[in-house]
């Protein structure tokens, strides 16, 4: 199974320094206004020091000092002043099941079954969580959701991925093996390839299974200070899903998307028990329409529903959070529905590869 490098922290050893190296960090440090993370140097052994120096190799500062200004920035903004720009997406940018005719449905499932034949679309899971919340010490895609069956999430997906691969060859006659990229956290990484071995890969092909590591950011105080967790070792956490984009390139993952001939990636995450893997009709329909990226969206169940919208602002789509838009706003109405926020984000984007790369290159 082809199982990309982790690059996480500690992930080849505890590495040795050099006074020369110590020299450079300190003055990295300088730079960036870090200084105090060797503020307890000189009181460590040999092997704390080298596990500090270890976590500060790690850290891009630059980077992680540019998304921290970035995110105080954004949160301290005025929330009210988005009202003025919030705009709706055009009626032309979107479609929908409940309004589209049946064949106009199964054109674009046929679409998408043929490029699923054809190995150009590939599943994205984001499972970097464990599951804390339900109970359990282990990986949510471990969970025993309390089916009869007793399936655990990663199973109900594997087979999911069977069946769309069958439905491919059905239709076109080619057999098809969807590549199923899984994107784990340091912590939930070593549990999820033992978790899939055990299983036989749920019968799945194992080189159609690459599994790798999300990048770790380091914890800042509020003054932008990052934060010890103790004296040797820097608190740093997972970067969250939105830290996807970059570690597909930084781990090689655009790269065997284009060995493999993959053009298209459905993203969606661990725990939508209701996820339909690479939707083909979804795909079609993405294909069809000449979609560099494209996200599922329902409707908000009440105009003010606690949830991520899709949005237009200052000529960008973009999702908007909840805790964004005022109470005013979210009650608009324009021919009885609400105009601005109608349409809630579910974690479900489709991307063009050539989109990403493109995006990665600037």
């Amino acid at each position: 199974m082809p199982v990309q490098a982790s690059h996480h922290r500690h992930s080849d050893g505890i590495k040795r320094y050099t006074n020369a190296d110590l020299e450079e960090m300190r003055q990295v440090l300088d730079r960036a206004g870090q200084s105090h993370l060797l503020r307890f140097w000189p009181q460590l052994n040999e092997e704390e020091r080298c596990k500090l120096m270890t976590d500060l190799r790690y850290i891009d500062f630059e980077h992680a000092t540019s998304v921290f200004t970035e995110v105080t920035n954004s949160a301290s903004s005025d929330a009210e002043k988005l009202d003025e720009i919030l705009e709706p997406i055009p009626s032309e940018r979107h479609g929908s099941v409940s309004r589209c005719s049946p064949e106009k449905l199964e054109a674009y499932r046929t679409e998408g079954l043929q490029h699923i034949a054809e190995g150009r679309v590939a599943a994205l899971l984001l499972a970097g969580g464990q599951g804390t919340r339900l109970g359990v010490p282990y990986p949510k895609g471990m969970y025993d959701v309390g089916l009869p069956s007793h399936k655990t999430l990663y199973q109900l997906q594997g087979e999911r991925l069977l069946r769309l691969a069958q439905l491919a060859e059905d239709l076109t006659g080619k057999r098809a093996s969807i590549p199923w990229y899984i994107m784990t956290s340091e912590h939930t990484r070593e549990p999820t390839l033992e978790f899939f071995a055990k299983h036989d890969f749920f019968g799945l092909q194992e080189d159609s299974l690459v599994v790798f590591e999300q990048n770790m950011m380091p914890a800042f105080t509020f003054d932008g200070k990052i934060i010890l967790e103790n004296t040797h070792q820097v608190s740093l956490s997972p970067d969250g899903n939105g830290g996807l984009y970059s570690v597909l390139q930084s781990k090689g993952i655009l790269t065997d998307m284009e060995r493999r001939g993959v053009r298209y990636i459905h993203v969606y995450g661990v725990d939508n028990i209701l996820v339909k893997m690479a939707d083909p009709t979804f795909v079609g329909y993405c294909i069809t329409q000449g979609a560099d990226c494209a996200a599922k969206v329902v409707e908000k169940a009440f105009p003010t529903e606690a949830v991520g919208v899709v949005c237009k602002v200052k000529g960008h789509y973009q999702v908007v959070e909840y805790s964004e838009v005022s109470l005013r706003t979210a009650q608009k109405k324009e021919s009885g529905r609400a105009a601005h926020v109608q349409r809630r984000l579910y974690l479900q984007p489709l991307f063009h590869v050539g989109f990403l790369e493109e995006c990665l290159r600037r």
